[in-house]
């Protein structure tokens, strides 16, 4: 049995979600993946999936051999690419988890530098909209959290930003451009159900002084949109539909070409850091260190490391 090619059948399995998806990105026969995945469970000696007609889901043991089998293979690839004398050399694939509007809005806008400094490197990217739960299962994860998050895992911060409150022009020429926090009682609140502490869980707002010390205040503001999904109220919020509390991040660009007026500039709900988390500090492959690098080198805000 070949153990490396049946290790690597199992992973893409899992990852695939199947054996025909397995197949067709191995370019094997369903029949070799289901053969070479047989083989590695009788060599252990334990089942590795339940199998029904409907899903596959991982046993325990297989849970506890993924995560090793994924390190492993990281540092099989990183080993290989550490042969090259060039970062051009760098292969293999990064997989990435990210919430929706980082992958949409910060990594996605710069896959084409990365391809044409790395073009042997893929990445494989999904999306969670909370996806602290899934840091195992990826290469890294990026993630938006607010103040006081508490990281129960390997995390590097990379970028601070604010949470703001924009509107466009045309909804604050028809409603009016607020003064005052208490002005927002009158205004259309594009909500996003932000749950990672320090937001607001209902309709009130909690705005603190941007600059300086400063009591905080709270408006109750009512709701026209509530999305768990900030590029749709980002979106609804260049269409006129309302006022709406986005990151700093999000639309800088929007701010500076007019798109988007910032209201209240002088106060903001809180700040907002963009997180790299990975698996184990120990065994980042070489591919995944340069995409990290390269990822925060683009962040306007960026965090110096020491």
């Amino acid at each position: 049995m070949d153990r490396l090619l049946s290790m690597r059948v199992f992973q893409r399995v899992v990852d695939d979600g199947g054996f025909a998806s397995a197949a067709r990105a191995l370019d094997m026969s369903p029949a070799t993946v289901t053969r070479l995945f047989g083989d590695l469970e009788q060599h252990l000696g334990a089942r590795l999936m339940q199998r029904t007609t409907r899903k596959l889901a991982l046993t325990e043991a297989g849970e506890l051999y993924l995560l090793r089998v994924r390190s492993i293979l990281n540092e099989i690839d990183d080993a290989e690419a550490a042969v090259g004398t060039s970062t051009q050399e760098l292969h293999g694939t990064v997989h990435v988890l990210a919430t929706p509007v980082l992958a949409s809005y910060v990594l996605a806008p710069h896959i084409a530098h990365w391809r044409a400094r790395y073009p042997k490197v893929a990445l494989d990217i999904a999306v969670d909209p909370f996806p602290q739960t899934r840091v195992d299962e990826f290469d890294v994860t990026f993630m938006g959290v607010d103040e006081g998050y508490d990281a129960n895992v390997v995390a590097r911060p990379l970028s601070t930003s604010e949470w703001i409150l924009c509107a466009s022009p045309t909804y604050l020429a028809r409603a009016g451009t607020p003064l005052q926090p208490g002005d927002l009682a009158r205004h259309d609140y594009l909500k996003f159900p932000r749950q990672q502490g320090g937001g607001p869980s209902n309709r009130r707002l909690r705005l603190r002084p941007a600059q300086g010390e400063g009591e905080a205040v709270e408006v109750d503001m009512p709701i026209a949109l509530q999305s768990v999904s900030l590029d749709v109220l980002y979106r609804a919020a260049l269409d006129g539909a309302g006022i709406a509390l986005l990151s700093r991040l999000l639309v800088v660009n929007h701010l500076a070409n007019g798109d988007l007026v910032h209201v209240l500039p002088q106060w903001m709900a809180g700040r907002l850091t963009i997180y790299a988390a990975v698996p184990s500090r120990k065994l980042i492959p070489a591919r995944t260190r340069a995409f990290l690098e390269f990822i925060s080198g683009w962040l306007p805000g960026k965090i110096l490391q020491g």
